[in-house]
């Protein structure tokens, strides 16, 4: 498996992880809409023990009882996602990644959260609220 890298918009954070991912999907929920400042937001899963951080420091921000989102503190690009009910798992933002194609994405989920003038035109798999 190549090395995945990936960084903050300033580059004070930077980070490896040498692993596939086990998931990756576009998420439309009002958090993630919220938290991005955009529609929705693609993630990658891995397996957190796998993700190692070069430069920097990430803050983590308790955005909603049991999630904790990584963020740079300099420059606010949302880095990663946390669930204390996937413990050992962490999501990464792709656009975080220096190549956000490289996870496969799988598919669209909290659409029902998506805005009305957002349209999902491919053939991944769509749904309501979460996929696992």
């Amino acid at each position: 498996m190549p090395l995945i890298q990936g960084g903050c918009f300033c580059g004070a954070i930077r980070f490896s992880i040498d692993a596939p991912e086990s998931h990756a999907c576009i998420c439309y929920c009002h958090s993630c809409q919220r938290s991005a400042g955009a529609p929705c937001v693609a993630w990658a899963t891995y397996e957190k023990d796998t993700l190692k951080i070069v430069q920097g420091v990430v803050h983590s921000h308790r955005s909603s009882p049991g999630v904790s989102r990584g963020l740079c503190s300099a420059c606010g690009t949302c880095i990663s996602y946390e669930n204390e009910e996937r413990p050992g798992e962490i999501d990464l933002s792709l656009n975080a990644l220096d190549d956000p194609a490289a996870p496969v994405l799988r598919a669209h989920i909290w659409t029902e959260d998506k805005q009305p003038w957002t349209v999902i035109c491919d053939d991944l798999p769509v749904f309501t609220r979460n996929s696992q």
